[in-house]
């Protein structure tokens, strides 16, 4: 019998002057390395979603941010040889509040940098960042 596996995390949206922070997948995630995705990631135990995406971002942008509120919620199921996994997503709207960027040293990241939101289809983008900035496009109408 697989496994069942249950993930939940949150991501923050941070945009200033039509760019978005997004965060690139290093080689600890090897499907997915190279990748862009949305600062954030998965709620450890006793945690909210909104301490773990402060958490998550500071952790790999180095910057202190303040939740807004809930840009969407996305899930997602993959069915693999050795596992059926399900990640709920939560997407905040947040806003930079102090810190200073810089890269994750060590971790499921790299890199973060801002993207302008046009032409970001020539990024290598996961799903995940897909929806968020059809979410922050959205927002701004």
């Amino acid at each position: 019998m697989k496994v069942q596996r249950l993930r939940i995390a949150a991501y923050a949206l941070l945009h200033d002057n039509g760019r978005v922070l997004l965060c690139r997948l290093s080689k600890e995630l090897p499907e997915w390395e190279g990748c862009w995705t949305l600062p954030g990631g998965g709620l450890e135990f006793g945690e909210s979603p909104e301490e773990a995406v402060v958490r998550e971002v500071e952790e790999e942008t180095g910057l202190k941010i303040k939740v807004k509120n809930v840009a969407g919620i996305d899930s997602i199921v993959v069915k693999r040889d050795y596992e059926d996994f399900q990640g709920i997503r939560i997407i905040y709207h947040a806003d930079i509040i102090g810190g200073e960027l810089r890269h994750e040293l060590s971790g499921s990241t790299d890199r973060c940098d801002w993207h302008r939101l046009e032409p970001l289809p020539d990024l290598k983008m996961v799903e995940l960042t897909e929806i968020g900035i059809r979410l922050l496009r959205e927002s701004m109408v």
